[in-house]
């Protein structure tokens, strides 16, 4: 008989693939997938309350995107994509915000957390179905490139998302080219991951009763498990998207994650 580590290492490979496909195909971070399923996960084979398994799904979810993180910035930076001044003021905002959101995250009450998780994928798949792509008249100058990191890396610490969701928008909307901005997500990616996970493991260091094989609030058979098969599934998914309509199964899985959060709601209430 398996035991439940194991059980959840082999679900979350596949879970891994499902959440490579998406990141190739939609160009989505992981986590909006990987938060509510992990919350399940743990709830169900290891008996952590859904409210104190956030906090471990969200820490556990950055923990993922660090690979991942690494090997688009890689790519970007090879296509010509990394455009140096952008990085840096963005990205120095991004590890003050990844940092305190990831502390934030894991010194509030796991009901508080599991609400405001739900609201903001709310909003994140409200943008994706309803969001005007219209550019500002102005451009961005190094003080809103700061500002714009800071609320990036805050609120996708909380979510243990990648952030591109938040950041390519927002960029594109102050007209930096939609490629630098995309090039700029990935380097953000892993800025994120790399402080908001590090975040989550001190203050998870001296924490009671967290689930064995844990670095903080970090499960690492989880993390294991979603890296095997997310690193080959992603640019298989980047394959696919190159021949389908990626923005109607953008609605689509929007309209999946507005149903899923939801539930999520539903639960706290």
């Amino acid at each position: 008989m398996l035991t439940p580590d194991i059980s959840i290492l082999l679900i979350c490979i596949a879970l891994g693939s499902v959440v490579g496909l998406s990141a190739g195909l939609l160009g989505i971070g992981g986590g909006l997938i990987v938060v509510p399923a992990l919350t399940y996960l743990l709830s169900y084979f290891l008996a952590i309350t859904p409210f104190d398994a956030i906090t471990i799904a969200i820490a556990t979810s950055l923990s993922t995107i660090i690979l991942t993180g690494l090997s688009s910035s890689r790519a970007h930076y090879q296509l010509g994509n990394l455009e140096f001044k952008t990085i840096v003021f963005t990205g120095l905002g991004i590890a003050v915000g990844a940092s305190a959101g990831g502390l934030f995250a894991s010194s509030i009450d796991g009901l508080v957390l599991k609400g405001i998780f739900a609201t903001l994928v709310i909003a994140v798949a409200l943008y994706m179905m309803f969001g005007k792509k219209k550019p500002s008249r102005f451009s961005a100058n190094r003080l809103l490139l700061l500002f714009i990191g800071l609320i990036t890396g805050f609120i996708s610490a909380m979510m243990g998302i990648g952030g591109g969701a938040i950041l390519v928008p927002a960029m594109v909307f102050f007209q930096i080219d939609m490629r630098k901005a995309i090039g700029c997500a990935a380097v953000s990616g892993l800025i994120i991951a790399l402080f908001g996970t590090t975040s989550f493991i001190i203050a998870g260091w001296s924490v009671p009763d967290l689930p064995a094989y844990s670095l903080g609030y970090v499960y690492l058979p989880a993390t294991l498990g979603i890296v095997l098969s997310s690193v080959f599934t992603a640019p298989i998914g980047a394959k696919i998207g190159q021949s389908m309509d990626t923005q109607k199964l953008k609605q689509i899985f929007a309209i999946f994650l507005v149903l899923v959060s939801i539930r999520m709601l539903i639960g706290i209430l």
